[in-house]
Formats: structure tokens, C-alpha cells, sequence
């Protein structure tokens, strides 16, 4: 029986035999007794086994190592004077897999560098665990809310021919031999000779493909894999990272901001619930707080502020800012927190950013100054979302390639949206794992992939 089941039905089965599965996670013994901390992976509680001189092959069980893998049959009995609430008598254990002296997860505080180097085996330990099943439950909420609202799943390709972004940070993609490039006369790689016959690389987003469903289906999203080869090496950054990325005909940016804002309350809410133990060690050992922070974030109603009043709020602030920012410039991390932390106390939209800084299918605003962009912005970490209308007038749509310096013609299928039957529509992007870290309190992005990309690194 699984690990879950026993805590879930363990009042009925007080008395009876049982049955269950798992690994050791600890074992103490005496001279005459023995308990092994049983767990199976499906609960984030262990289970206590509790052995004597009466259990078949005592003494070779009692000299197991840590991780061995072992079946227990006994009888399961209530123990509410202590701290575990029940355990399991063993009336006999099988070794199904047993480990060695030298298994690197001993019973002590590991650090996370250290974790890192043995990536394969991290998710054994407490916080990793926690931080997994979180994941897990974060990525489930995301789809229920999605599903639960009519929305359609859409599978985007990670091949793109495009750079959707525009920002020239691609992964290129060839079949080509390297030790024997094909070439031009004018020394250009001769890509006619490729798996594709043209330069292709790994999507940067599944926004641009999304539209085009969206304006078939309505409302859709996508959530899978994309990939930035972006240089800086910082906590925040992954050459490898999931995004989620709904698109909806027939809405402003009014309607994209609802969509978000319900969503990130509906998610936080979700995996609060479901996963209780992990959140409380999350909030114990992480994050002090970190409940508290979240339920904050689902109880209250966003604020929304445009980008220049954003920069009258921060050159005014009586604040010790490291930049002064002006009209145009890009908002800092420190503007962010500010704006969230202290301005509004809490989570906040900013909207209507300089079209200069913004990318290039973002709707104009009738300024002709400003687009009609948003940034989500939450206490702790700055942006977590970025949306925007879409522009969907077809030749404001294609000077704003001209400007950005992109070729239509690699665009005509983008552009075709806007010649048959165009809609006002709105979208957004979700950086999943940046929400398992806000999720989790874990604040380094290595800790919250299975196995991170990064630069000079892609190990296991």
C-alpha cells in the first residue's frame, strides 16, 4: 500500500495487517529494537517502522544503509501520545534493493552547491521533495485553470524558423558536419545543404504559434519547454526553461490583466491546499513566512499603475535608488520591488511601457509613444508575468517589423492573421519555474529544475 493511503486510512486500518513499500530514509537501532523512517515518494511524511528480536533476520537488518529499498509487512497501530500519529509493527522485511557505505546522502544539512553535483539523487532529500511535488502541483493548477475556463491546450513546435522575440539569443539548430561546413562562394554557411534546408533553431516562445490558434479556437494556451541563449549566469537565468503562454481573441489588455490575475490567485490557492506539509517545511526552513506571503497574494486585488506614472512614483520616492530611472529606460529589478513592496504593498500591473523597449507585435497605443504592454510585478522578486495586446492592424503591425529591422517575409504566415477576419486579442507569458520559486521560497532557479541549463553547464 502506498505511503499516502496509510496516513489517509490509517484510523480503520489501526489494528490490521498492512503492507508498504519505500526506502530508508533513516534507521536507529538498540540491542534489542530498531525503527527505519520509511518512505515511498507518494507522501512527503514518512512512515516508522519499528522492528524487534522477534523480526526475521534482525541482525542483518539492522546494518542496512540508508536508500536500501525494502518491502514490510506488520500491523499498523495508532500512536497518538507520539509525535508520529501511527506506526508499523514489522512482522517481516524483504530487501528488494539494497545500498551501499558510501550513499552521499547521509542524515545531515547539505548545501545546495553541493546537491547540484549529484542532481540524480537530490530529489531524495526534504527540500528537494517539497520542492518537486510543488512543482508538480503548480503545473496541474495551471492546466485546471486553463481547462476549467474552455481554454484549448495547444502544443507548440520547440523548431522554430523564426527568433519571436526578435533579441538574437537563439540555440541555432543544424545536421550539418561540423568538421565540414558547407559554404557559399561568399563564405556564408550553405544551409540549402541542411536537415531543413534553411537556418532553424530552438523556439525562444510558443506565443507567435499560439495566435494563430487563438484566432481559430478563441482562448487557448500552450505550456511546454523554450530556450534563451542567454549569457548571463546569474540565479534567475536558464538556458532551459518552461513558459506559459495563453492567447485570447476578442480581449483588451484590460481582459489579458483579469485573466492573469485570477490565474495567479487560482494557482497559489490550489497548491496551498494540496499541498499542506510541503508548505509547511517550505515556510519552516526556506521561508519564513512564505504562507503568509502567498496567502497575501491570493486574498488581494492588484493594483495597476502606467509605466510613466511608475517613473514619477520612483524619481519622486523618498527612496536611495542605485539607478534614477527616466521616461524610456526599462524599469530595474529595484524599481519592481519598489513599486510592489512599498508603493502598493502588494502585487501590481504596470502597463503602457515606451514602444522603444518593448517587442515588436505589441499593440500601439493612440499615443503613438507607448504600447499596450503589462508587467506583473509581486513582492519579493519584481516581474513574474509579462503580456501585452497584440497589435492587430496589418500595416502598423508591418512598419513595426521595419523598425525592429525583422524581414516580413519570415513573418507573411504572422502577418496573414491580420488580413483574414483580424480580432482585438491579448496574451501573456508565465516563466514557470520563476513561480516555483516564488512558490517555494527557494531562491536560486537551479533549485527548481530537475536539471538545470545553464551557461558551461548541462550535466546528468
Amino acid at each position: 500500500m502506498e505511503i499516502k493511503s496509510l496516513f489517509e486510512k490509517a484510523v480503520e486500518l489501526d489494528g490490521k495487517a498492512v503492507e508498504a513499500e519505500g526506502w530508508v530514509r533513516n534507521l536507529r537501532d538498540s540491542k534489542s529494537f530498531a525503527f527505519i523512517e520509511l518512505n515511498d515518494g507518494t507522501d512527503f511524511r514518512s512512515v516508522q517502522v519499528v522492528m524487534d528480536e522477534n523480526t526475521e533476520n534482525f541482525e542483518e537488518l539492522k546494518k542496512l544503509y540508508l536508500s536500501s529499498a525494502i518491502r514490510v509487512k506488520g500491523t499498523l497501530v495508532m500512536t497518538p501520545e507520539m509525535q508520529q500519529p501511527f506506526e508499523i509493527k514489522a512482522t517481516s522485511i524483504v530487501v528488494e534493493g539494497e545500498s551501499t557505505a558510501d550513499y552521499p546522502l547521509q542524515p545531515k544539512r547539505h548545501t545546495r552547491e553541493y546537491l547540484r553535483t549529484i542532481a540524480h539523487l537530490r530529489a531524495r532529500t526534504n527540500l528537494f521533495r517539497a520542492t518537486f511535488r510543488v512543482r508538480s502541483v503548480l503545473a496541474y493548477a495551471i492546466h485546471k485553470f486553463f481547462q476549467d475556463r474552455g481554454f484549448l491546450y495547444a502544443q507548440t513546435p520547440l523548431i522554430s524558423a523564426f527568433d519571436g522575440e526578435g533579441a538574437g539569443e537563439i540555440f541555432h539548430v543544424t545536421n550539418l558536419d561540423l568538421k565540414n561546413i558547407p559554404k557559399n562562394d561568399d563564405g556564408s554557411v550553405d544551409f540549402s545543404q541542411d536537415f531543413f534546408g534553411k537556418p532553424v533553431n530552438l523556439a525562444v516562445t510558443g506565443q507567435l504559434e499560439g495566435e494563430t490558434m487563438a484566432q481559430a479556437f478563441r482562448n487557448i494556451y500552450t505550456f511546454g519547454p523554450t530556450f534563451r541563449a542567454d549569457h548571463s549566469n546569474t540565479k534567475n537565468h536558464l538556458a532551459e526553461f518552461w513558459m506559459v503562454e495563453p492567447e485570447m481573441a476578442f480581449c483588451d489588455l484590460k481582459g489579458n490583466m483579469d485573466v492573469a490575475e485570477a490565474m495567479m490567485k487560482f494557482i497559489i490557492r490550489y497548491t496551498l491546499d494540496t499541498c499542506p506539509e510541503e508548505m509547511q517545511f517550505l515556510d519552516k526552513f526556506v521561508e519564513k513566512g512564505l504562507i503568509e506571503k502567498l496567502e497575501k497574494i491570493a486574498n488581494s486585488n492588484f493594483a495597476r499603475i502606467t509605466y510613466t506614472e511608475a517613473i514619477d512614483i520612483i524619481r519622486h520616492a523618498d527612496h536611495k535608488f542605485d539607478v534614477i530611472p527616466n521616461w524610456g529606460d526599462d524599469l530595474q529589478r529595484e524599481h519592481e520591488r519598489y513599486l510592489a513592496e512599498v508603493h502598493s504593498d502588494g502585487p501590481t500591473f504596470v502597463t503602457d511601457y515606451p514602444k522603444e523597449i518593448k517587442a515588436f507585435y505589441m499593440k500601439l497605443n493612440p499615443d503613438g509613444k507607448t504600447v499596450a504592454a503589462c508587467d506583473l510585478l509581486v513582492p519579493g522578486i519584481g516581474e513574474i508575468i509579462g503580456g501585452s495586446q497584440r497589435e492587430e492592424n496589418y500595416e502598423v503591425l508591418l512598419n513595426k517589423m521595419k523598425d525592429f529591422k525583422l524581414n516580413a517575409e519570415d513573418y507573411s504566415w504572422y502577418l496573414d492573421l491580420r488580413k483574414y477576419g483580424s480580432t482585438i486579442h491579448s496574451g501573456y507569458g508565465l516563466g514557470f519555474e520563476r513561480m516555483v520559486m516564488y512558490m517555494t521560497g527557494v531562491d536560486n532557479v537551479r533549485d527548481v529544475a530537475l536539471y538545470p541549463r545553464t551557461v558551461n553547464n548541462c550535466e546528468f
